[in-house]
């Protein structure tokens, strides 16, 4: 009938090759997170950040600290 609280597991990455990165537009001020390879440089798009709230969100789901900037 009840259920237990679990708490949230974190979604994993390659922390090995990849680095999370925040693209932001100069143009219009978007900001997308999500995650560059090191060894390709290739970008996967993750989610699109409206606000600083969609940034800690992020933050806390992949148990990310600090993130690049790129323009």
């Amino acid at each position: 009938m009840f259920k237990k609280k679990t708490q949230p597991q974190k979604a994993a990455y390659d922390r090995e090759h990849q680095i999370p990165i925040m693209k932001c537009s100069i143009c219009n001020g978007e900001r997308v997170v999500g995650f560059k390879d090191t060894r390709t440089g290739k970008f996967e798009e993750v989610m699109f950040v409206r606000t600083d709230r969609d940034l800690l969100e992020f933050k806390a789901k992949y148990g990310v600290e600090t993130i690049t900037k790129e323009y």
